[in-house]
């Protein structure tokens, strides 16, 4: 009898961050115990088909940096079913194939990964899910709903504008002087639902800011505009559930003007300083503010949580919570975890028994009414 448990590892997408997906996917599944977990792989192409375990293996143990099918019509799509205990696969013109999971280990970044759309449909189809849920996994993929909130609750953030696509299209020339006048220049125009900065631009002069709307219309029809801040570049990792941890903070140095996708991904000259060579004091308010901004967005299991360090006047401002961080061999949130005393490993086995806490607790929730 196998004592293992069963990790669905669900990678790739139809998003821009597909090939980052691709190496976290490569980074968990190395990573897993192999006395505790089974890892069984599931990548998504970009076109959304789900490949078989035996063939998301190949790639994922291969070379390629993106979820392709082997031949033309091959993939299936994915059936919720719940209390099926596991995932249904179906295939045209063959029959369903159940592929039986303990949990799944989402590193689907991006648009239908990481907002909220897988999680609710794992939480119809009974299977534990590493990470937040439905609610917190939309709030954090969503740059305007997150700031909106943290504003509610009291917590420190730039100044910021957002609009969305039809706003814009109805008033280009206002929105652009109202941006300009709110925020100053140079700012940073960006999707308010995207990650790994993809479409992001940094606007120096008026005449730019039409330019990076369009680039950011690309990626979401809702906009957020935010003041370029002289800062430091923090960032902390958050692990938990009802008593979340935060790890010690790390700065970055980009390699470029700002920590753009190539900065992050293609070049290897941005610089990781763990843990972060700030104030003992700062240091502390940047754990702080972590810890609250994963429960002001009722998160679960992981989040990076971003911040700014004002050079001026030291002040902590929050930028964002990412949900699914990356899990590549130059990702921030598992060497924070590492660099705190969690191996990766160890973190990787923390947040599977935290989706199965998660799990186990809703599914002790009443489910009838009781007069």
């Amino acid at each position: 009898m196998n004592s293992l448990l069963r990790v669905g590892l669900l990678f790739g997408g139809a998003s821009v961050e597909h090939e980052v997906s691709v190496k976290s996917a490569r980074g968990v599944a190395g990573g897993l115990d192999p006395a505790r977990f089974e890892c069984v792989p599931i990548g998504v192409t970009g076109d959304g088909r789900w490949l078989a375990p035996e063939a998301s293996a190949a790639i994922l143990h291969g070379e390629a940096s993106r979820v392709e099918a082997a031949a033309e019509g091959d993939g299936t799509r994915v059936v919720v079913d719940p209390g099926g205990a596991g995932l249904l696969l179906v295939s045209s013109g063959s029959e369903a194939r159940a592929v039986p999971i303990d949990v799944l280990f989402p590193v689907l970044h991006g648009w239908g990964g990481e907002d909220g759309r897988l999680q609710g449909a794992m939480e119809l189809a009974g299977v534990p899910c590493v990470g937040a849920g439905v609610l917190g996994s939309a709030l954090g993929m969503d740059k305007a709903a997150s700031k909106t909130i943290f504003a509610a609750k009291g917590l420190p953030v730039g100044p910021w504008r957002f609009f969305t696509h039809e706003e814009y299209r109805l008033a280009p020339r206002e929105t652009e002087r109202r941006l300009a006048s709110g925020l100053g220049f140079p700012m940073f125009v960006k999707p308010s639902n995207g990650g790994s900065s993809v479409g992001i631009t940094k606007v120096a002069v008026p005449e730019g800011v039409a330019a990076a709307v369009e680039a950011a219309l690309e990626c979401d029809p809702r906009v957020v505009a935010e003041a370029a801040i002289d800062a430091r570049e923090v960032e902390c990792a958050v692990l938990g559930n009802d008593r979340p941890e935060a790890s010690i903070p790390g700065e970055i140095i980009p390699s470029r003007e700002f920590y753009d996708y190539a900065a992050k991904y293609l070049d290897e000259t941005s610089q990781l300083l763990i843990p972060a060579p700030i104030p003992a004091a700062t240091a502390e308010t940047v754990r702080r503010l972590a810890v609250e901004a994963f429960r002001a967005l009722d998160l679960a299991g992981m989040a990076r949580v971003d911040f700014f360090v004002e050079r001026s006047t030291g002040e902590v401002l929050l930028n964002e919570a990412n949900t699914l961080p990356g899990f590549t061999g130059i990702s921030m949130y598992p060497k924070l975890w590492e660099a705190s005393g969690l191996p990766f490993p160890e973190l990787l086995d923390r947040l599977v028994r935290l989706a199965l806490e998660r799990a186990s607790s809703a599914r002790s929730r009443a489910t009838r009414f009781r007069g």
